[in-house]
């Protein structure tokens, strides 16, 4: 695999090298803008359709089944395709899933078209960091993380782009119908670019027994339940947010938008703090510490009073070493089939994502916004209890 890696990156100039790593920079800004534009969409979106809270949960299930069929597709396809071919998968997907999306009201359309949008948002997940493996070898941590940082800034930057909109009285269809243009010069972008493909075929190939016996440990296990919860958590306060603000709190749609950016502010200038003291920390402490402040503050913001209101965007610092920290755990302490168990651990991470707005929608339409949007609180207890449980395996700190 490392010969591979050096092959691709010895093999395009400098100057492909940069016009690629722009279009993956490029590429995982629109995965964080595009996933963030549901969250205020969705209101107007069941106020027009006359939808139940159920029903756009299920809207909203559709996007993470799509991302959990990508994760599991997308590192086979790259290795018989090459991984322009991701790009151009996601940007075709992404396109048109929008356009069926914005177009249409039946609820079985707007349920397709979601999970068209969220394949192709599975699709730069994996690609984007495969991109920056292949060309940046020697320096792949510095840009990884610089990856994410751009999807932390889509992210962010999807929430005032949606409010102001909507403030500026466009419809949420036209919300998507403008985020069409950056996805089609993306497109256009890599068209036009070559990019080498080297086969990885021939390697070790797919081994039943070794899967089993690294992926199926008790550890692993505690992982798989840690990253479903954690991502079930920060897709349902980023989906569902802008309705409980609105409805609960009445809030206005450009104050929850507001709260909103904050929570991927949060997010993104966590994973920069971070980064300097998971290390000193450990990293089992670091996540049972990320996992309980992060359910004191979505308790307390939504239990308290107006003045901590501000602890539920808050949320997202604590979030921001949680998922990149799993990563890292389960890399050092699995050194045989790691790309294997990263796969497994991305399809979990998928179900959260699908089951926990999902869940949060029934609850809303069974006991109330207030109760619904609680779920989130449970989803962070359980995780911490489950850090708690591999800090009991692993007594020593791993750094």
């Amino acid at each position: 695999m490392q010969s591979t890696l050096a092959d691709s990156s010895q093999t395009m100039s400098a100057m492909t090298r940069r016009l690629i790593t722009f279009g993956a920079f490029f590429g995982f800004f629109l995965f964080g803008f595009i996933d963030n534009l549901k969250g205020l969409t969705i209101p107007p979106l069941l106020e027009e359709l006359k939808f139940t809270y159920a029903q756009g949960g299920t809207i909203l299930f559709g996007a993470y089944i799509g991302f959990l069929v990508a994760t599991l597709l997308t590192g086979p396809l790259s290795d018989i395709a090459g991984k322009k071919a991701i790009i151009l998968t996601f940007c075709s997907f992404v396109i048109v899933g929008i356009v069926g999306y914005s177009f249409s009201s039946a609820y079985i359309l707007l349920i397709a078209a979601m999970t068209l949008i969220g394949f192709g948002l599975g699709c730069i997940e994996v690609g984007g960091n495969l991109i920056i493996v292949d060309i940046y070898h020697e320096a792949k941590g510095r840009f990884l993380s610089l990856l994410g940082f751009f999807h932390g800034f889509g992210s962010m930057v999807a929430p005032i782009y949606s409010g102001r909109m909507l403030e500026a009285e466009f419809s949420w269809r036209q919300v998507y119908q403008y985020s069409l243009a950056p996805v089609i010069f993306l497109l256009l972008f890599f068209l036009f670019i070559s990019y080498p493909h080297h086969k990885t075929a021939g390697e070790n190939g797919f081994d039943i027994h070794a899967i089993r016996k690294s992926a199926l440990t008790p550890d692993m296990l505690l992982f798989y339940a840690a990253i479903g919860l954690y991502v079930a958590a920060e897709i349902g306060i980023a989906s569902w947010s802008g309705e409980f603000l609105q409805k609960t709190k009445a809030m206005s749609v450009g104050g929850s938008s507001r709260y909103l950016a904050i929570y991927f502010g949060m997010l993104t200038a966590g994973r920069l703090v971070g980064s300097f003291l998971v290390d000193r920390i450990g990293y089992m402490n670091s996540l049972f510490f990320a996992s309980t402040a992060s359910a004191v503050c979505v308790a307390v913001g939504i239990f308290g009073t107006n003045a901590t209101l501000i602890l539920i965007p808050s949320t997202g610092f604590f979030f921001s070493i949680i998922f990149p920290t799993i990563v890292a755990a389960v890399s050092d302490l699995h050194k045989e089939n790691v790309g294997t168990l990263m796969g497994v651990l991305f399809a979990f991470a998928g179900a959260g994502g699908a089951l926990g707005p999902w869940i949060i929608g029934l609850c809303n339409d069974w006991f109330g916004l207030q109760i619904g949007f609680s779920m989130n609180v449970l989803f962070c207890v359980l995780m911490a209890v489950t850090f708690l449980a591999l800090l009991r395996i692993y007594k020593v700190k791993l750094t």
